[in-house]
Order: C-alpha cells, then structure tokens, then sequence
C-alpha cells in the first residue's frame, strides 16, 4: 500500500488488489478531521437534539444521552474508524478482511447508505427552493396575500418589527387571538388533522407552495421547480466529489466551517432578543420525572445512533483513507466532543429564537416549538419573518442548513463509491472510472428520488425517514458489529492491531464495552423498541397495511444479508469462516486473541507473515508514529 492516488498511482502489489492502483491517502488530517466533522455534524443537531432535549426533561435529557454516548456511541464510532484505517478497506471489504462470515455486515450499511443518498438530498432540495425564495421582500412565507393561500390563512405583525403599529391604546387583539395548538404548527412534517383549522401564512407555504399534496397523493406528477432544485444539490454534490478525496478534502474546509460561523452569528442574534432567556430555561430546566420513562433513554439511543453516524459504513470508509500510523483514537475521541458539543450549542441557538417567538406572539413556547422540517422550515422561518431584516436572516438561516446538510450529503456518496470501488478495484481504479462511477450514482440516487418531489412525495419521504435509517436496523447491526470484532475477531487482537497503529494500548474500557456492554445496551434498546408494537405511520390517506409493508421492507432489506453472507462462507469454506485476510498485519500474532480476566478464551490464531510485515516495515518508516 503506498500513500499514491488510485488515478495513475502504483499498484498494489498483494492479494486481490494485485495489478490494481494503490488507494490514496489524505494528504492532511485536517481533511480527515473535517471530513468527519462533515459527516457527524448535521442536520440532527440542529433541529432534531435541542427538540428532543426540551420533550424528555431538559438538562436531565443529557443523564440517558451521555450514558449512551459513552457506553455505545463512542466505542462503535472508534470501532468503525479503527476498522477502515487498519484494512484500508471500504466498509464492505472491511468485513471481509476481518471475518468473511461478517460481510453481510458490509454490504447491509451499504443498503442504509444507499436510503440516506435518496431521500437526505430531498432536504437540501427544499433548502435551495426555500434559499431562492429568500430573496424576496416581504419573505413570500410570511404573508396571505399569494396565490397559494387559502381563506384558513390567518397572518400577525410582529410587535418587535414593527414597535410604531403597536400602541398602548390601540386594540389589535383581532389579530393574535388565536392561541390554540392548531395555530401554531407543530408536527414533524405535515398537519391532516384538522383540514379547516386556521393556518399560519408559514404553514401554507409549506404545505400548499413547497409540498403541493393533491387528494390522491400522487407519487407520478412531480414538481419540476423541486426537481430542478433536486438536480442542482446533485450538480453541486457530484462537483464535490468527483476527484475522490482529492476534491473532498479540499471542499471540506469550507462545507464544515462555515456553518459554525452562521451558528454563531444567529447565537448572538438570538439571545439579544426579547424572550430569548425564557426560551433557554424551558431548554434546559430539568424534569427529573422523566429520567425513568423507559422511551426517554429510547430517544437519547436513538440520537447518539444518528448523530455519529455508526453503523453507516461512512466512518469505516473515512477512515480508510488515514495513514496507518495515524492516531485515530484521539481524533475520534476529539469529535465526539465537537459533535456533542455543537448538538448542545445547537439548542441554544434554536431556542433563544423560539423563546423571542413564543414573547412576541404573546403565547407558551409549548406551542412553537418544532423538530425536524417542522422547525427548519415552518418555525424558524416564521421566527425569522418577525425580525427587522427578515430577508438577511432568512438567506443566513437556509444557507447555514444547506451547507450543513451538503458535507453529510457527499460524505456519503463517498463512502457508497468507495465500498463499491474496493469491490471491483482492478476495474475502478484506473484513470477516469470513479468521475464515471460517482456520475452514475449521482443519476440513479436522483432519478430514484423524483417520488420525493412529486405530489404525494412527503409521505414516501417519512417513511424512508423513519424505517430506511431506523434505531432497529442501526441496533442490529450495531449488535453484529460489536460482537463480530470482540468474540470472533478477538477483543486482544483488535487491541494489539491498535496499539499497533497508535503506538499504545486505547483505555480498557473500550473492550468490555464491546464484549458485553454495548451488544448489551443495543439488544435491550431494540427489544424495547419492538415491543412498542410495530408503530408504523398511519396516515389517513396511506392505508396503514401499505404502511406497514413498506415499512417492514425498508427494515428487512439490509438485514437479510447478514445472514445470507453466513451462509455463504459456511457453504465454501466453513473450515476459514472466521480467518481473517492474510494481507492483515498482525503485530502479536502469537498471543491470545481474547482473554478475560486472565484466562484464556481463544488462543493464537497464526504466526506473524513474514511477508506481510516486511511489506509494512517500509510504511511504518515512512509514517512515523503520532501522524
């Protein structure tokens, strides 16, 4: 292996690479810290943390979140990196490497990866469309006056934008005396509840410019002004990845940045307004009743699932690009902190605008609060429109979702291409294929993701959101992963290939938490889960049978191949099901592979390969220790 981009680089000289050109390399770990970042900083922590934060207790909601970070989150995020930096494998491969009776693995976070390519693109879509419209003045979302309105339209002057119209004297109550939960949007996606309920100018814009549903929601008629914007985050994707992580490492610096800097713009913004401060307490205030509802630490797995992004195949795939001796134990350990971090900031910076929100509509914070598209583009834009300067806030807000948005977007087409071409490394390596497979990714994702735009495409968008990525296939997995390495790899042996990399030995705990700890948490995670009974969406235009199906199909699909791929070693060669590839360096191969307490689980496995490690006394040379 040699340090060589794949586009005319040397070859690789061993295994079934032989005759391929060599992977490449970051040429920095800033690209690889940012690349990261990218990926685990997202959407989620913008407008999925600080919700979930405020409806499971406040600062107590952090208790289930940390243990689960901890004890879950943190083991597998570094167990997946470590993974891909020592195979300098994709994640499909990987597995292979490791275990062969453990691809299916692989290929089932290829399948997940494959869900987020279709339908997470649709949200920077909407980001663009509303990016676009946010040059207008007045904010086409903020009045009742456009040819999408209906008589249910009901819009308000904000009192802090416009001081002058509202006098002591005056008796303005005509157009704020609607307090109740329906006024205010606050579901998810979309509110079929009450047809005849009145609507926010907001609301209507959502649901009758941006989503358009017809009665049949249709999944033929498509939106063409979506699907533009649909092409163009594609256009702007495939241009951000094409050179592979040439290209990648270098967009990453702005992708990953800049919206920090936005962030922190809109805190300061924020908390300089009126009711900014009720709206952090209703944040923060813990609730210690919830610390035992069993579906607050549901929700607090569930997060940490996906807001790291394990069991994705994108960390394996990132960090396969590392140097072997790079230090990814502190990297990883050093995002985790960012990406918490942010989550937490992240909340300070949604509920300083919904505490102004909640102050200048004269109502409970209870009732504009929001999560998910709900918040990003009914809640906030409405906030926004009631700010001096609306059309700047609002052209900040959607730039800052679209970039953040866009780094997790192309990090995992990313990953997709580099599973893909560490499969077929003889074909994909040379010259000019990866812009051509990246392309070709880039049309199927798209054309699979014009249903999403078309009339009845928020439904279809929902249920890939819920059940494409879900807690119980992300669980699953997470269960195969962890035992996979700690009672068949070997626990010890992952450890001494570590050490061997780092220069030391990770903190201990790492390795019970894979052998017992995590598997453990998972499992009962998910069978609590399950035992909610099977709550799929039912809407009541979507019979709840085709819900259901398809549900349980979005779930079942990547699954099946962890079975299917034991089968299959054990049908060829049940004698090497467990022996992992001989291209792995194997520092200790003398010693145990697992030992508890001292005693001995499972011996040594093999004798060091003499070819293997002169082959790699050169690149220890040449990448020194604490790169």
């Amino acid at each position: 292996m040699t340090e060589e981009t794949a586009g005319g680089g040397p070859v690789g000289d061993s295994g079934p690479d032989k005759g391929a050109p060599a992977r490449g390399k970051w040429a920095s770990k800033t690209e690889f810290l940012l690349s990261m970042a990218g990926e685990i900083i997202g959407l989620g922590n913008v407008w999925r943390f600080p919700y979930l934060c405020f409806k499971n207790g406040g600062g107590i909601f952090l208790v289930p979140y940390f243990v689960f970070l901890f004890f879950c989150g943190v083991p597998i995020f570094f167990l997946e990196t470590a993974l891909g930096q020592y195979t300098s494998e994709g994640a499909v491969t990987a597995w292979r490497k490791i275990c062969p009776m453990l691809e299916g693995v692989g290929i089932a976070s290829l399948v997940i990866v494959i869900y987020l390519n279709i339908y997470y693109i649709v949200v920077l879509a909407w980001a663009i469309f509303y990016l676009i419209n946010s040059f207008q003045s007045p904010l086409p979302w903020s009045t009742c006056d456009n040819w999408w309105n209906t008589e249910l339209c009901h819009g308000r002057l904000s009192i802090f934008a416009n001081p002058d119209i509202f006098h002591p004297e005056s008796n303005w109550s005509f157009l704020s005396n609607i307090t109740s939960a329906e006024y205010f949007y606050n579901g998810t996606y979309i509110n079929v509840t009450d047809p005849f309920s009145i609507r926010s100018p907001e609301e209507e814009f959502w649901i009758n410019r941006v989503l358009r549903m017809s009665d049949d929601m249709s999944l033929g008629k498509v939106h063409w002004d979506l699907a533009l914007c649909l092409l163009l985050a594609w256009i702007i994707c495939y241009f951000c990845i094409w050179k592979g992580i040439k290209s990648t490492g270098k967009v990453v610096y702005f992708t990953a940045t800049f919206p920090y800097v936005m962030l922190i713009i809109l805190f300061f913004r924020g908390m300089t307004l009126p009711g900014a401060v009720e709206g952090v307490k209703y944040y923060l205030q813990p609730d210690f009743s919830k610390i035992t509802d069993p579906g607050v630490w549901l929700d607090a797995g569930t997060q940490v699932f996906f807001s790291y992004a394990v069991c994705q195949g994108v960390l394996t795939a990132l960090g396969s690009y590392n140097k072997y001796n790079n230090n990814c134990y502190r990297d990883c350990l050093a995002l985790c902190c960012l990406n918490s971090a942010t989550s937490i900031f992240a909340g300070f910076v949604v509920f300083s605008v919904l505490g102004f929100m909640a102050y200048d509509q004269g109502v409970s914070i209870h009732e504009v609060i929001a999560s998910g598209p709900g918040l990003a583009f009914i809640a906030y834009p409405k906030a926004l429109s009631l700010l001096p300067g609306s059309t700047f806030w609002a052209v900040l807000f959607f730039l800052m979702i679209l970039l953040l948005g866009l780094d997790s977007q192309f990090v995992c087409v990313e990953s997709l291409a580099t599973a893909i071409t560490d499969l077929f490394p003889r074909q994909l390596r040379k010259p000019g294929r990866r812009e051509i497979l990246v392309l070709v990714i880039a049309v199927v994702c798209f054309l699979l993701g014009l249903p999403l735009v078309s009339e009845g495409g928020i439904v279809l968008f929902q249920l890939v959101d819920s059940y494409g990525a879900s807690g119980i296939s992300l669980l699953f997995i997470a269960c195969f992963e962890t035992i996979g390495i700690a009672w068949v790899y070997g626990a010890d042996r992952f450890y001494y290939n570590i050490e061997d990399m780092i220069g030391y030995l990770p903190f201990p705990v790492l390795k019970y938490c894979w052998l017992f700890i995590t598997p453990t948490i998972c499992w009962l995670t998910m069978q609590y889960d399950l035992s909610k009974g099977g709550h799929f969406v039912v809407y009541d235009f979507v019979p709840g049978f085709w819900a259901t199906i398809l549900g349980s199909l979005l779930i079942i699909t990547p699954l099946i191949f962890i079975p299917i791929f034991m089968l299959v070693p054990l049908c060829r060669n049940p004698k090497n099901m467990t022996t992992p590839s001989s291209d792995l360096r194997q520092a200790r191969a003398h010693k145990p592979v697992l030992t508890l307490c001292s005693k001995v689980i499972f011996k040594a496995q093999g004798q060091p390969n003499n070819s293997v490690d002169k082959r790699n006394e050169k690149m220890m040379i040449e990448e020194p220790i604490g790169v």
